[in-house]
């Protein structure tokens, strides 16, 4: 097919083929928002409900399989595609939602805009779609083939296109309300061009270490808030019989056309080096032997599960041995982590014990060594472990603690401090002279980008942040010491140009805030359901 469709590309049926896959998304997504807007919806399950507006469980799907499609080529096989995690890490279907609840108003805002759409604006729109040209011009009747490929009328198409350029046009006027000051612009040349010295204050957990001090109060309280870390494992002693098939693979009869048969179903145990099955003549034998053990797997499975079950209740596996001609053996307590020598590696008979009640019986359980059954002689539940067993490793955590959260406080106060103008008693460092980096390179101190943003925003009258800065285990308190600003005069020649440049950013946050006051004053209603159904 893939062969067929590179061959043909230039065909103009291959091209419909695409124009088709391509304008089903922009279909599905414009002419949703229409029938969620003008209640068109042909399903009584919905995504959400903005005011009277409700948004189908189907547009919500076409929006979040859209949205999907473009991450999926975003990211590409080479990078890994976009994984389960990563979808879910990227909030695929909370922000498909967020788009569809988003335009329905913007659609009710362009009314009290005054914002319309012309039928002259639609038509132009469309015959500038790739999708709709033959040799860079608009073909009408390309246009009616695909449309009726898709099953949409020209009337229904093109309202969608104008719901979209509706909301195009809303969201520009809204955008185009953003404007970047003077002294917006200063503020950034000075970023980008001043150059700063920090008086800094470190202080870390290690620092703290021989000022803390901890009671047997705090043991047993940490013990109780981390109970779960300190539990001993839960433990079983089981005992068991184990059958052996090989025992019985000598005494199995098998037919001609049983043994046929068996390669036929289990054709993928015998492929060639090219991944083509062998021919059944030339691994007869083979095969006969595969069978035997096979039939005498089931055999002796089928005889230990009907044994089992007619003595189940009893309760009494040497009951059950004596039946099976099998001998018993026992072992000690034991929990998953660290199962009996011979059970070692037998996940799913040790699955089955811990599933078992103490005085039950359970199996069969086949594993490559045999047929198992088992009864759970005692049982040991998880346990929360004496303060004396642990006291070593709870007393090195709760001082790692107190170290950190005294760390935090001594940064705390010598952030206030440095806020005054009262330097005293403080062990201070002073950076060489930097500029503003993206990555937030700070001499001295390390990366942090935070730090670098919070720094330079520093003035003579604000010398100092309100909270410290935790980077790695290390917490910063720091000061402005010098603050060298660039010259004005450069301002004045890069200063449209900086305020270009802020205007994209400046816009979408003017955008952002008119959708939150918007959601705010209007009832929006969320099927969580839709959200969670990958989860």
């Amino acid at each position: 097919m893939l062969d067929l469709m590179r061959k043909k590309k230039d065909s103009i049926i291959i091209k419909v083929v695409f124009a088709v896959i391509i304008l089903s998304f922009i279909i599905a997504f414009g002419y949703g928002i229409d029938q969620a807007i003008h209640g068109r919806s042909g399903t009584k399950s919905y995504a959400a409900k903005v005011g009277s507006t409700t948004i189908s469980l189907e547009q919500y799907q076409n929006s979040y399989q859209r949205l999907r499609e473009i991450y999926q080529q975003l990211f590409g096989q080479a990078n890994g595609g976009l994984t389960p995690e990563l979808e879910k890490q990227l909030n695929l279907r909370q922000l498909a939602l967020d788009r569809l609840i988003d335009n329905v108003l913007l659609i009710k805002a362009s009314k009290d805009l005054g914002i319309t759409v012309s039928k002259d604006e639609v038509i132009a729109s469309i015959a500038t779609m790739p999708a709709f040209q033959r040799n860079g011009a608009f073909d009408l009747r390309l246009y009616q083939q695909i449309l009726k490929m898709s099953r949409i009328t020209p009337s229904d198409f093109e309202e969608s296109q104008k719901n979209d350029l509706l909301i195009a046009k809303t969201r520009k006027a809204i955008m185009d309300k953003a404007q970047v000051s003077d002294d917006d612009a200063k503020a950034l040349f000075h970023k980008e061009h001043d150059r700063l010295q920090l008086y800094y204050a470190a202080f870390t957990p290690a620092d703290m270490a021989s000022a803390v001090k901890v009671t047997d109060a705090d043991l047993d309280d940490y013990l109780k808030a981390n109970a779960d870390r300190f539990k001993s494992p839960e433990k079983v002693a089981i005992s068991y019989l184990v059958l052996d098939p090989a025992a019985q693979v000598a005494s199995q009869q098998i037919s001609p056309s049983e043994q046929e048969s068996f390669y036929r179903k289990n054709l993928d145990r015998y492929l060639g080096s090219d991944n083509s099955p062998i021919p059944f003549e030339k691994i007869k034998e083979r095969v006969l032997a595969d069978a035997k053990r096979s039939k005498a797997a089931k055999d002796l499975y089928d005889k230990a599960a009907d044994t089992l079950y007619q003595n189940i209740k009893s309760g009494d596996l040497q009951l059950v041995a004596a039946k099976l001609h099998a001998k018993t053996s026992d072992t000690a307590l034991f929990s998953t982590a660290a199962p009996p020598k011979g059970l070692a590696g037998e996940a799913d008979l040790l699955k089955k014990a811990f599933e078992l009640k103490a005085g039950e019986l359970g199996g069969p359980v086949e594993t490559t060594k045999g047929i198992y059954i088992i009864k759970v002689r005692e049982k040991k539940p998880a346990a929360v472990l004496p303060l004396a067993q642990v006291r070593g490793t709870i007393e090195q955590q709760v001082r790692a603690l107190k170290a950190a959260q005294l760390a935090k406080q001594k940064a705390l106060e010598a952030q206030k401090q440095l806020g005054t103008s009262n330097l005293s008693g403080l062990k201070l460092q002073t950076t060489p002279a930097f500029g503003y980096t993206a990555k937030g390179d700070l001499p001295g101190i390390g990366t942090s980008l935070p730090l670098m943003d919070s720094a330079f925003k520093l003035t003579a009258a604000a010398p100092a942040p309100t909270e410290p800065m935790l980077i790695g285990s290390r917490w910063y308190a720091v000061r402005l010491k010098q603050r060298t600003a660039a010259a004005e005069t450069d301002f004045a020649a890069q200063k449209e140009a900086l305020r270009q440049r802020m205007l994209p950013q400046r816009q979408q946050e003017v955008l952002k805030a008119w959708l939150q006051e918007q959601r705010a004053k209007t009832k929006v209603l969320i099927n969580q359901a839709v959200l969670e159904s990958d989860r």
